[in-house]
């Protein structure tokens, strides 16, 4: 039987590095998923600049849970080659932050080709592997989120990864995400890939396209994690993904266009009643 263990995206509260660990300081949460230090994100920095992010994590007692990487985030039409050199950087930084876990995903369609995302398994496969190949040099865990529009976006074809790759590619498994792909949380998602599951996203919905904070949606988060912790032989990190104010992406998260019921006055705020209500579920 384990418990969890809370992490979060801090560039959620605000870009400079710096404060986002004073803030992890202040909630009373020791790890975090790094994905941008000082607004750049975590796949460009230099190997100076992780270092010195490395310091920073020390100096103020936070530690990396998992890096939030961009890899597998891209179209299959485009640089392959590059992208790997890419994953490459990241995984270093991963094994200087001292972070086990990449969070990663499974590759958009060549836009204008005419095909879908799903019709290309054998090169979602092939990429993948290669991603593996590479991971295995750094001695890294690969963590696959689910999304919209990219190979693993449902239950299925998630499984269909880790099992394909037995077991070496693990499950970020995103509660919101699921609820913006119209897929129960718990019978049609978690039941599915309890098995895989390296650690969580904590991000909350609603089924009419909303972002909501953590148990105020249809994600199930508590009976999932609670679930979780009967079955789980060991600790497991939840990572606070709240996504509670709009970002340039968010709505290419959700495939679709809507305006968030839950208003907040800036990021800090957004972050902190996240923090919050999360912790009010438990």
């Amino acid at each position: 039987m384990g418990d969890f263990i809370l992490s979060a995206f801090a560039d959620e509260y605000c870009d400079s590095f710096e404060e986002q660990l004073k803030a992890l300081n202040k909630f009373g949460i020791g790890y975090i998923e790094i994905r941008h230090v000082d607004g750049k994100n975590i796949s460009v920095l230099t190997e100076t600049e992780v270092k010195e992010a490395k310091a920073k994590l020390d100096f103020f007692g936070i530690k990396a849970s998992s890096i939030g990487s961009p890899i597998g985030k891209i179209s299959l039409g485009g640089d392959i080659g590059a992208h790997l050199e890419s994953a490459g950087k990241v995984f270093e930084a991963a094994n200087i932050l001292g972070a086990k876990y990449v969070r990663i995903f499974s590759f958009y369609a060549p836009e204008g080709k005419g095909k879908s995302i799903t019709e290309m398994k054998t090169v979602v496969f092939e990429n993948l592997g290669k991603l593996i190949a590479l991971a295995r040099k750094y001695g890294v865990t690969l963590c696959h989120e689910n999304e919209a529009m990219i190979y693993g976006d449902i239950p299925s074809r998630c499984r269909e990864i880790m099992d394909f790759f037995g077991g070496e590619i693990k499950c970020v498994f995103d509660m919101g995400n699921f609820v913006l792909e119209n897929t129960e949380t718990y019978a049609e998602a978690y039941e599915i890939l309890k098995d895989y599951i390296a650690y969580f996203h904590i991000k909350d919905a609603l089924y009419k396209g909303a972002i909501v904070p953590p148990g105020k949606g249809e994600a199930k988060i508590k009976e999932i994690i609670e679930a979780h912790k009967k079955c789980s032989k060991q600790d497991f990190f939840v990572s606070l993904e709240p996504h509670l104010q709009t970002f340039s992406g968010l709505n290419a998260l959700a495939g679709r266009s809507f305006e968030n019921p839950y208003k907040y006055k800036d990021a800090k705020s957004a972050f902190s009643d996240a923090v919050t209500k999360f912790r009010e579920l438990f």
